[in-house]
């Protein structure tokens, strides 16, 4: 490792990428730390030592956020508003024929596509911007039902201007950080995107390994036990990040010169998760919906012993198993559901088996045309469903450990599952994967060994 590391350094170009990637990082990570005008830095610690406030929907988008949320800083929607922009595109593409046909024209097309997603961020960043705003203010001056839950958080001096210059701030904010994320993919290694919602998870780690060793009262074998079961999370990860089922392709005799000469067998790669992360935040999304909608209504209404029992249905440490096991069942169900259907979105079977026809292709003993989108449709289904179930298992694993532990989820240990664990840790293997497989590519290139000398590191 410590030659293929200095190999790397020999590279000029590849040296001066990586550098540059850091440095984007970096500045990313210092942006987090940066609070919006108006808001007291002092009472920021507070909120960092309430756990209660990183519960829930607010929980998971500062997760993505890298922690910035719910440090109001000029970073507190992260890079998410554009994620979500781009979804909604791919979604809106499938329904306007319009916009599928400027995909297909080539470069240009996709720069008018993308052009469309930024105009979406800026959208989406004005609204998600107009809630983080009010959410500060509600936190420092209370509501007419509830008391300030951090009072002092906006300064009265700025109280007038803390609106506009709020939604302002956190709106260029985000637009910086997806320029930041694209010069990363241009003039540095990796996706800049994906690097940077990388880099706010990591980010948090210290701060949850912090916890783990001085608020617990584990001893170290409990914590040993922990992180063997983290590498073996980490594994399955891995495992279904490079889960590939082969389809095998073969094209018809071709003219090479004066001889007719038989083209090479290929084959299609459909990845066993080929939704990736997507099922897992669009079902925490759903989940999450209604337990926010109760939350708003039992905070603004009169006081009623039921909204609490049916926010201990959402609840996957409720200490009654079957409505733990309400929330699992639920969980699993969206999971699968939403890997099914973010799969039927990326793959259209029909234009794969017309553009196979097309070309001279065909799937060995599969009739070209209907058949073989019959066929893909049949392998898309078979290999979508384990893949969504260990999916599920992933992003159900952090609740499970924390139960069988018997560890809190606001301790030291069920903190850092909680946060390292499904989602995240999804995101960061995929991500370091994939730029381990650019700087490999690189060093081959140049006739260098790469990070394995038996074997290469395959794609996501």
């Amino acid at each position: 490792m410590i030659s293929v590391l200095s190999n790397i350094f020999k590279i000029p170009e590849l040296r001066s990428k990586i550098l540059f990637t850091v440095t984007m990082l970096l500045l990313f990570r210092m942006g987090t730390h940066v609070t919006i005008p108006g808001i007291n830095s002092l009472v920021i610690a507070d909120i960092g030592l309430d756990s209660e406030s990183a519960k829930g929907f607010l929980g998971m988008v500062d997760l993505f956020a890298g922690g910035a949320l719910l440090k109001f800083s000029i970073f507190a929607l992260g890079i998410m508003p554009y994620i979500s922009s781009s979804i909604i595109m791919q979604l809106v593409m499938v329904l306007i024929p319009s916009l599928q046909k400027l995909q297909k024209e080539g470069e240009e097309g996709r720069k008018k596509i993308t052009q469309y997603t930024k105009f979406g961020t800026i959208i989406l960043c004005g609204i998600q911007s107009i809630a983080v705003v009010f959410l500060a203010k509600s936190w420092s001056t209370g509501t007419a039902t509830s008391p300030a839950k951090y009072p002092g958080l906006i300064d009265q001096g700025i109280d007038n201007l803390f609106v506009p210059l709020g939604i302002l701030t956190i709106t260029t904010g985000t637009m910086l950080l997806m320029w930041m994320g694209e010069q990363i993919t241009e003039r540095g290694i990796g996706n800049g995107i994906s690097l940077i919602i990388f880099a706010g998870i990591i980010g948090r780690m210290p701060e949850a390994l912090k916890q783990l060793f001085t608020t617990d009262k584990n001893d170290p074998l409990s914590i040993l036990v922990l992180f063997v079961i983290f590498i073996l999370l980490i594994a399955f990860t891995i495992v279904l990040t490079q889960g590939v089922r082969k389809v095998p392709l073969q094209y018809g005799k071709q003219m090479v010169g004066r001889k007719m000469v038989q083209a090479k067998s290929q084959s299609i790669p459909f990845k066993v998760n080929g939704a990736n992360v997507m099922p897992i935040i669009f079902a925490s999304s759903l989940i999450l919906f209604p337990q926010t909608i109760v939350q708003t209504l039992s905070s603004n209404s009169e006081p009623w012993a039921g909204w609490a029992v049916i926010l201990d249905f959402f609840n996957p440490f409720s200490v009654y198993w079957y409505r733990a096991m309400f929330y699992f069942i639920v969980y699993t169900g969206l999971i699968i559901f939403f890997a099914y259907f973010y799969t039927a979105i990326l793959f259209n079977p029909g234009e794969l088996a017309e553009n196979l026809k097309k070309y001279g292709g065909f799937i060995p003993s599969i009739r070209p045309g209907s058949h073989t989108k019959e066929y893909i449709e049949k392998v898309l289904n078979r290999i979508t469903l384990p893949g969504a179930i260990f999916l599920a298992g992933l992003a159900l694993a952090p609740y499970l450990i924390i139960k069988l532990l018997n560890m809190g989820s606001n301790s030291g240990g069920g903190a850092l599952i909680y946060t390292f664990g499904g989602t995240s840790l999804l995101i960061m293997v995929g991500v370091a994967l994939e730029t381990l497989k650019q700087i490999e590519a690189q060093l081959i290139m140049r006739n260098y060994d790469g990070f394995m000398k038996k074997s290469k590191i395959r794609g996501r």
